[in-house]
């Protein structure tokens, strides 16, 4: 007999399909390839640029964190919601500006080359470059997400879950580009939502209510505390706090813990996943309306997959003889709490919620290192004159190319989810970051002072990274030297043309006048 657990799944892998061949009807060029052709409404903006955010670390890695450590993880999602407010207050409209008057810049390279007028196209080549090298990575944490999936439900070999789980994401980035990917982004982060308000209340509910809940986790109670000891022992990195400091937002956090956590924040200026989005808007108008629903989404949603790490280590806590996968890895508790709560035919329902987020950012990772390789190095670089038709096809070929690369990563990987979105989440928002910021609202920044940025940014979170000095997440320190550096070699440039001074003002003026209105 065929669990129904399956066939809702399998339904929303056809719906994935479907979409896709929809997106491949309505690509003409590389332009709708890679952005969309810059008509994507507030409600598509919002949910996608919310969708291709939050990855399989919303479903797994943050619930995880939290089961483990309890409540001082939250401070994660206070960073975030925080530095995502400020990307959509201070960069959004701006940067979908600046992007259409620098010759419509379809890619970050291309805004930045644009910007600085580097006719040399070395401003190009190192961003490019860090955009392969850290998306490698980030890509192969949403295979490694993925895996987890199809292997818990499907009782897949690790090695085989990989191929399943990636293959679903390249299939309709391959054929659909960046509208079916925007198009299927808005379906996934209704997905995503929904399930993460419905399986915390399913646990409080099988806790006994909140009061319950709460008394649980207060208490120092034996089944408890063994769950949480023993699915430490799979996590080498940390020492997890055990009840009853699940509640405490403070609990084991000095000062540069507290700061690290936070500090997640500081990476939204310079995701190019997320920053694509905003170049792909319909105009800068459509911003502000895009941004309070996307930040209302993103709350939501971290309050949830918060919500299930904390009442999970409640309910498993309780229920011993059905935390043996948590146990093993606590990056599944809403994994098992989807199957053993729901109605196998909710469950398949919740279950794709995981995928839906794991696709949703890899699909637009996979999109942005495939326009890095196709505009900026293939057409700029071997082939000026190259057709739209080449070109689109020739990004094809590099989301399959890259995405085997990121099952390599994921199929030698030891490290879990959370930890490899944090490297390349640092990596971007350093490199890129400080990069983006001053490019919008300082008019004597210089190429030269970018290219210093991206060099200090991304070198400083590889070193940071490999040393863990003082214990501080390598994003702060990446961000802070990458400025200095910025305005330093800026200060020592001779000073931006009277070309580039007058387009940074006519963009000043335009957004002065839509924040007026």
């Amino acid at each position: 007999m065929i669990s129904p657990l399956l066939v809702t799944f399998s339904i929303y892998l056809v719906a994935v399909l479907l979409v896709g061949w929809l997106g491949y009807r309505a690509t003409r060029d590389l332009s709708d390839y890679i952005l969309g052709g810059r008509r994507l409404g507030s409600f598509v903006t919002a949910l996608a640029a919310g969708a291709s955010d939050m990855s399989g670390w919303l479903l797994m890695g943050l619930p995880g964190a939290v089961f483990l450590f309890g409540l001082s993880k939250v401070w994660i999602a206070i960073g975030l919601v925080i530095g995502a407010w400020l990307n959509w207050r201070f960069v959004a409209a701006k940067l979908r500006i600046y992007t259409e008057r620098c010759n419509n810049a379809l890619t970050l390279p291309d805004y930045f080359t644009n910007r600085f007028q580097d006719h040399s196209n070395i401003l190009r080549i190192f961003t490019a470059i860090t955009i392969l090298i850290f998306f490698t990575f980030y890509c192969a944490s949403g295979v490694v997400a993925a895996a987890r999936l199809f292997e818990d439900m499907f009782n897949l070999p690790y090695e085989t879950a990989i191929w399943v789980g990636a293959a679903a994401t390249i299939t309709y980035v391959f054929v659909g580009g960046f509208l079916a990917v925007s198009w299927m982004d808005t379906i996934q982060g209704s997905l995503m939502i929904t399930a993460l308000i419905m399986a915390p209340l399913m646990l409080v509910y099988a806790n006994g209510g909140f009061a319950e809940s709460f008394n649980i986790l207060a208490a120092s109670a034996a089944p408890l505390d063994l769950l949480v000891e023993s699915a430490a022992a799979n996590v080498a990195s940390e020492t997890p706090v055990v009840t009853p400091t699940h509640l405490s937002l403070f609990q084991n956090l000095d000062t540069i813990a507290l700061i690290s956590l936070i500090g997640w924040g500081l990476g939204y200026f310079g995701q190019p996943h997320i920053l694509v989005r905003f170049m792909a808007a319909e105009s800068a108008a459509t911003i502000p309306k895009a941004r309070r629903i996307s930040i209302t989404w993103m709350a939501f949603c971290l309050i949830g997959a918060c919500s299930v790490g904390l009442f999970g280590a409640a309910y498993f806590g309780t229920h011993l003889d059905q935390a043996a996968n948590v146990i093993k890895n606590s990056e599944v508790v809403f994994i098992e709490t989807a199957k053993q709560l729901f109605n196998p035919w909710v469950a398949g329902f919740l279950l794709a919620a995981i995928l839906a987020a794991v696709m949703s950012t890899l699909a637009c990772q996979l999109l942005v290192c495939s326009s890095a390789l196709t505009e900026d190095i293939y057409r700029t670089f071997l082939r000026k004159k190259a057709s739209q038709k080449e070109l689109l096809w020739f990004g094809r070929a590099m989301v399959f190319g890259i995405a085997l690369c990121a099952i390599w990563i994921a199929a030698t990987n030891t490290q879990s989810i959370l930890t490899m979105v944090g490297y390349a989440w640092a990596g971007f928002g350093a490199a890129f970051g400080p990069i983006v910021l001053l490019s919008l609202s300082w008019k004597r920044m210089t190429r030269n002072g970018a290219i210093a940025g991206i060099i200090v940014g991304a070198t400083t979170v590889i070193i940071w990274k490999a040393y863990g000095w003082l214990g501080l997440y390598e994003i702060i320190p990446g961000f802070l030297f990458a400025t200095i550096a910025i305005i330093t070699v800026s200060l020592m440039s001779k000073p931006p043309s009277s070309v580039i001074t007058k387009k940074f003002e006519e963009v000043q003026t335009e957004f002065s006048k839509l924040k007026a209105r």
